[in-house]
C-alpha cells in the first residue's frame, strides 16, 4: 500500500476561523479527513502533520524518507520565503505536490513567487480544501498506483 504524507505549514490550524473570505469555512481537520477518505478509496494510506515552525516542517520532511512514497505540502507563508523547506523537499527525493487553498496568483505580489514549487512535481492553487484531494489524486497517478 502506498503511503502519502500531507505537511501543513503555519496558521493552517486556524482554518475555518482565519479569514474565511480567503481560506473558506472548512477546518483543517475536515480538509484532511476528505483526503484520508479519498486515499482509502484509492487504496492509499494518508497521514498528516501541521506545524507553525520551519524546523519541525523540515524535520518531518526528512523523516518521510523510507516511510512515505510521496508528499503533499502546503507550506503556507513559508512558500514564499523558505529555502530550508525547499531544500528539505528536494532532499527527500520523493515526488511532492504543493497545494494552496487560495489562488496565490490573485493575491499580493509577494505571494506570486514560490520557493518550493520548483522542487515539486506540480502545484494546485485556489481550489480550497478540494485542492488536497486533487493533489492526492495527481500524486497517486504520478506514483502509478491508481486502484
Amino acid at each position: 500500500m502506498k503511503r502519502i504524507l500531507i505537511v501543513n505549514g503555519p496558521n493552517l490550524q486556524l482554518l475555518g476561523k482565519r479569514e474565511p473570505g480567503i481560506y473558506g469555512a472548512e477546518t483543517l481537520d475536515a480538509v484532511i479527513a476528505a483526503a484520508v477518505e479519498r486515499g482509502r478509496e484509492m487504496g492509499v494510506h494518508v497521514d498528516a502533520v501541521q506545524s507553525n515552525t520551519e524546523d519541525v516542517i523540515a524535520t518531518k520532511l526528512g523523516d518521510a524518507i523510507g516511510v512515505y512514497d510521496g508528499i503533499i505540502i502546503n507550506p503556507a507563508a513559508y512558500t514564499h520565503t523558505s529555502i530550508v523547506i525547499r531544500d528539505a523537499i528536494a532532499a527527500t527525493g520523493l515526488p511532492t505536490v504543493e497545494v494552496h487553498l487560495s489562488n496565490i496568483f490573485k493575491r499580493e505580489e509577494f505571494r506570486h513567487t514560490s520557493m518550493t514549487a520548483p522542487v515539486c512535481i506540480g502545484q494546485i492553487t485556489g481550489l480550497g480544501g478540494f485542492g488536497y484531494v486533487l493533489a492526492l489524486e495527481a500524486l497517486v497517478r504520478a506514483l502509478g498506483s491508481e486502484k
